[in-house]
């Protein structure tokens, strides 16, 4: 069985750049974004003894990065100013499993059963069925199942620049739409 190993000594030249355009994106703040950016590698290093290697690195620090975003705004539109930040163990998984690190899917049985992430996974899909079809297609193969640039360009017969442009175009009109409808 092969080991899966981190290498965070090489997150900064290999990750900060992409961590970083993919919270600006999200919080429209420069030092906030840096802010969010470090939180996220130091989360990843506490938690660094629970990566079983199912995703990349890369992928696996961008969902803590989405916790830390959702988790700043929790804190900047609650009620009493001050964020609630909750740490779950799952007892049917490896211990310290972070489930506060997964994104809800409001149809799973599985998943976490809190009201409110129910309600976020639902916005988030109200949000991408608002999307033109090509755009919430091209996000949710890149970003929601993780495929590669070259096999979405591929399946669809699209160039990389395409994918991009749609990507960022359904990101600023997702976050539009997460604005109004969530947060």
């Amino acid at each position: 069985m092969p080991v899966h190993q981190l290498h965070p000594e090489n997150w900064v030249d290999l990750y900060a750049d992409y961590l970083f355009n993919y919270a600006i994106a999200r919080v429209s703040d420069s030092e906030l974004a840096k802010d969010l950016v470090q939180d996220t590698f130091i989360a990843g290093l506490k938690s660094a003894k629970n990566y079983k290697g199912d995703a990349a690195e890369r992928t696996w620090l961008i969902a803590i990065l989405k916790r830390k975003v959702i988790d700043h705004y929790r804190k900047i539109n609650s009620k009493k100013g001050k964020a609630e930040v909750r740490i779950n163990y799952s007892s049917d998984e490896g211990e310290g499993d972070w489930l506060e690190e997964r994104v809800a899917d409001p149809f799973s049985k599985g998943g976490d059963d809190s009201i409110e992430n129910e309600e976020l996974g639902m916005a988030i899909q109200d949000c991408l069925s608002k999307l033109p079809k090509k755009q919430a297609t091209v996000f949710s193969m890149k970003t929601i199942q993780g495929m590669s640039t070259e096999d979405i360009c591929n399946e669809l017969g699209i160039n990389p620049s395409n994918l991009w442009v749609m990507i960022h175009r359904a990101r600023t009109a997702l976050m539009g739409c997460m604005n109004e409808n969530w947060f």
